[in-house]
């Protein structure tokens, strides 16, 4: 009975992620995720107790790979660039298998505006940050890359490039998945940024 209860809850929180990404974050309200789920508004409070719990649970959802993808980058034995690559390609990967996901960085001006998921957002946007910008600095400290820019930079460069391959992808179609096309872009800047380290040596 319990498995199944949680279960059924699951099922609420990836409709209500799909939602979001085929409607927007003011689409999600009790009677759109029930016609979605093809079940009583008032069944709905059986799982939850409104809307603002079901939209903390998807955040939640959202960020709960984080600490085991930032673990598993930290532990391998590679260079700093290479971290920052194996980084990347998990998120890439995830977003790929589970695209409708992806379109909440999309949202994140909303979510910080809402006094539920405001805390869990900044926190789960702030720790992104803050390990890609020390994975940027220890390349930089390392000879790995150019320093031009400071890891600062790097890090807002990198996961803006992530936001825009993103939001490209809901204007127009592409032929190639969003790991391929997203990956390969990030190669040539990751790659731009070694060249230049041994043009100037």
């Amino acid at each position: 009975m319990a498995d199944n209860f949680v279960s059924r809850k699951y099922r609420i929180v990836s409709s209500a992620i799909e939602l979001i990404s085929e409607l927007g974050l003011s689409a999600l309200t009790t009677h759109n995720l029930a016609e979605k789920e093809n079940t009583s508004e008032a069944l709905m409070y059986k799982y939850f107790s409104g809307i603002d719990e079901v939209l903390t649970e998807v955040v939640d959802y959202y960020s709960s790979f984080d600490d085991g993808i930032r673990n598993t980058v930290s532990a391998k034995d590679i260079s700093y660039v290479e971290k920052l690559r194996t980084y990347f390609n998990d998120y890439a990967t995830y977003y790929d298998n589970y695209y409708a996901l992806s379109t909440l960085m999309l949202q994140y001006e909303e979510l910080l505006h809402n006094v539920n998921t405001r805390d869990k957002i900044s926190l789960c946007i702030t720790q992104r940050r803050n390990f890609v910008e020390e994975l940027f600095r220890k390349a930089i400290e390392e000879g790995e890359i150019v320093d031009t820019f400071t890891a600062k930079e790097l890090a807002n460069n990198a996961t803006g490039m992530l936001t825009t391959h993103i939001l490209d992808r809901r204007i127009t179609y592409h032929k190639k998945t969003f790991k391929q096309e997203f990956m390969e872009n990030l190669d040539k800047w990751l790659d731009l940024l070694k060249y230049s380290k041994r043009e100037g040596e």
